[in-house]
């Protein structure tokens, strides 16, 4: 069992790495020149394509080298900072150089980034071909920036770099949520992404700041000699505040409560960046920053007990707004947000292995249902409301699709003995393991929200791909197929589909073998990730398992095995067997009751919970998504534009129209008075003259009488 990060060993000698790199850099360069050539060709797609691949061949090729899990290497590639004032003492030190840090957490999460970023990029090939001479070469520069960026912040050995990254890929999303530039609500998004994410990002800048304050170093390697040096307790109050600061930035990053909210909206952007950046990869950044500092968490008491309960608690509530959606892409956009709160409830009660687990699993199952949801979005001119589609399994071309979205929604069930079972019972064990901060509590929330997330998962299959075939086309043309109706997700009943396509001038447009071979071969990814799972059962070591315990995030590698019994008599293990399987087969059999064998029956239970005063609430505010949006706006944006408003009118017309240039104005309007007088006839210099004289006189004549007076 590892007790310790062991220190990194320098190895020049794997310099190449630096192309994992570079061959994401080159094809920003090369995409970019051809949207400055108005390329009208996918040259910019496969050229992306062939970076990737190339980057996923050289991460496969580390692996092998490096993935016995043996110390961790640092490559230096060049030099980038380095301050050193004062004593030349190590306080006062400042060095950041552009190297790589590999070790198993690295090589982890390199492999599903750029093996994922790669299929995806093939996926949008075709999925963006409509694009082909107006957006296309944009959109390719965008998901080049976003897998440097990524790469960057996976492999950065010191904290100013990976915040380099981290900063990329904020960039990236924004670049590519707002792809569709002249539609005023994927701009909307846009922007709120990228806002929202600057909270988080402060947070995380301040937790280096203070890391550096503290230890001397931002430094991966030397950070872990120096705080397996120094005591491991509780530090002073600046100490404490790291891992508090950390956590911000991972909450905005990832979309957790209270940061929640720009994931949904970040929708509007294409289907491959949302499969890639908001499902697959990006959003598990927050979840690498805490495994990477993992030992810093130490720092406070109760830190890892936040991280779970903020985890639990973004769980269940965005689950609850999941069920509610009818446009499935949200409901999977809600979905992702609930699955990441598992991932921070495993980080939080001391599974690192089983967070990073169902990051994995989640990767793959989640990229195939997004892809799946932009074949349909493809096919079907941007439909993406459940109530206008129906039977898509029996529709020429979509079978493919179908079926795989099927794999999908079972892994995001936990059907049994699925892959997304396995790595989301390693978390829920656990958490009803713990024994302190309420942590069986957080087991039961993670048990109700699995029936939650069954139940909404085959909501959206049995609605679109089972049930008698009908469709209704989308209102958006095909050249902007992305660009969907921004009033699918309006909150009126499920209309009853009837058996036959009430559409007869519209023909689906079936996806091709890029878009069909991708989707088979993530499919054929999730069965993969459930090898280790498997593997566990049969006595073998957890692979994900060997790799969190070799790198910083040793100290949750370790699984739970408590045998005392915890409630109805049974240990977590036998809890979650029993009641997690309840909930996987209960949410689904309930989901095919109201959306496939008796669909009238959710339209009755809407109208009856809509008919009571008392529960009606219910419904509506979990179709409002709870009104956070509104509320938000009421106390931060509303406010914040009022205070802005002011603060125009303040500068305009007190700072600048009365204290700056209303004192401007003071000398002209002076020499305006006094301009008369100087208008160079003869006689007027006289009538200055004798007018002056007079008023001396005056003057003297008054100072005269009234020093008289006085006397």
């Amino acid at each position: 069992m590892v007790t310790g990060i062991v220190k990194a060993i320098a190895s020049p000698e794997l310099g190449w790495t630096g192309w994992i790199l570079l061959l994401p850099a080159i094809s920003v360069v090369l995409t970019g020149l051809c949207c400055a050539l108005r390329v009208k060709s996918k040259l910019p797609g496969w050229i992306t394509v062939l970076a990737l691949a190339g980057s996923f061949a050289l991460v496969l090729k580390l692996y092998f080298l490096r993935g016995d899990a043996g110390a961790p290497v640092v490559v230096h590639l060049w030099d980038w900072m380095n301050f050193r004032w004062g004593d030349q003492d190590k306080w006062h030190t400042l060095q950041a150089d552009v190297s790589v840090y590999v070790d198993s957490l690295t090589l982890f999460w390199l492999l599903f980034v750029t093996g994922l970023g790669t299929l995806i990029a093939i996926y949008a090939t075709e999925y963006m071909e409509a694009d082909v001479g107006k957006g296309y070469a944009r959109f390719f520069n965008g998901v080049s920036i976003f897998i440097l960026a990524m790469c960057t912040l996976v492999m950065a050995d010191n904290l100013l770099l990976l915040y380099l990254g981290w900063e990329g890929v904020g960039l990236a999303s924004y670049l590519l949520v707002g792809y569709y530039y002249k539609k005023p609500s994927a701009v909307a998004a846009g922007k709120k992404a990228f806002i929202v994410n600057r909270v988080g990002d402060l947070g995380l800048a301040v937790g280096i700041w203070l890391i550096w304050v503290n230890y001397g170093t931002i430094e991966f390697n030397t950070l872990f000699q120096v705080w397996q040096d120094m005591e491991r307790g509780v530090g002073g109050f600046d100490k404490s505040l790291i891992p508090y600061c950390l956590m911000l930035g991972a909450f905005g990053k990832s979309a957790q409560l209270p940061l929640y909210v720009w994931l949904p909206d970040a929708m509007e952007g294409p289907t491959p960046v949302s499969a890639l950046i908001h499902a697959a990869t990006m959003v598990t950044a927050g979840v690498y920053l805490i495994a990477r500092t993992y030992p810093l968490f130490t720092l406070h008491p109760d830190a890892l007990a936040t991280v779970a309960w903020v985890g639990g608690l973004t769980a269940i509530f965005s689950a609850t707004i999941g069920m509610a959606q009818y446009d499935f892409k949200r409901v999977f956009a809600y979905s992702t947000i609930s699955q990441l709160g598992y991932m921070f409830m495993g980080l939080g009660v001391g599974t690192t292995f089983g967070a990073a687990y169902h990051t994995l699993t989640h990767a793959f199952f989640k990229a195939l249902l997004f892809l799946t949801a932009g074949a349909i979005m493809h096919g079907f001119a941007g439909q993406l409301d459940l109530r206008k589609l129906s039977g898509l399994r029996k529709v020429p071309g979509f079978k493919i699709v179908s079926w795989t979205m099927l794999i999908g929604c079972l892994w995001l069930s936990a059907f049994p003995y699925s892959a997304g079972m396995l790595s989301k019972d390693v978390i829920l064990v656990q958490a009803l393991g713990g024994k302190d901060h309420g942590f069986v509590w957080l087991g039961w929330i993670g048990l109700i929200t699995a029936g939650m997330t069954a139940y909404y998962a085959f909501r959206v299959w049995f609605r679109v791909c089972a049930g008698p075939v009908f469709y209704m086309p989308g209102e958006e043309s095909h050249d902007d197929h992305d660009a969907h109706d921004a009033h699918h997700d309006d909150h009126g009943a499920h209309a009853t589909a009837p058996t036959s396509t009430t559409s007869h001038e519209f023909h689906p447009h079936a996806p091709r073998w890029a878009m069909n071979g991708v989707l088979i071969v993530i499919m054929l990814g999730a069965f993969a990730t459930g090898i280790p799972g498997y593997m566990e059962l049969r006595g073998e070591s957890n692979w994900a398992q060997v790799m969190m315990a070799h790198s910083s995030a040793f100290a949750g590698s370790v699984q739970a095995h408590v045998t005392d019994a915890v409630n109805f008599g049974m240990n977590p293990h036998q809890l979650v067997e029993v009641f997690g399987t309840a909930a996987s087969l209960g949410g689904i059999a309930i989901a095919m009751y109201f959306h496939l064998l008796q669909r009238k029956s959710a339209d009755k239970l809407r109208a009856w919970l809509l008919a009571h005063n008392s529960i009606r609430w219910i419904p509506v505010a979990m179709e409002n998504k709870w009104y956070v949006d509104e509320f938000y706006h009421a106390c931060v944006r509303g406010p914040a534009w009022i205070a802005g408003h002011i603060l125009h009118f303040t500068d305009k017309h007190v700072v600048d129209g009365l204290m700056v240039n209303g004192l401007g104005r003071i000398p002209p309007a002076l020499g305006r008075l006094f301009q008369p007088l100087y208008n160079g006839v003869l006689q007027g210099y006289a009538t200055t003259m004798a007018g002056g004289a007079a008023l001396v006189v005056a003057w003297v004549v008054y100072r005269w009488l009234t020093s008289g007076v006085g006397a």
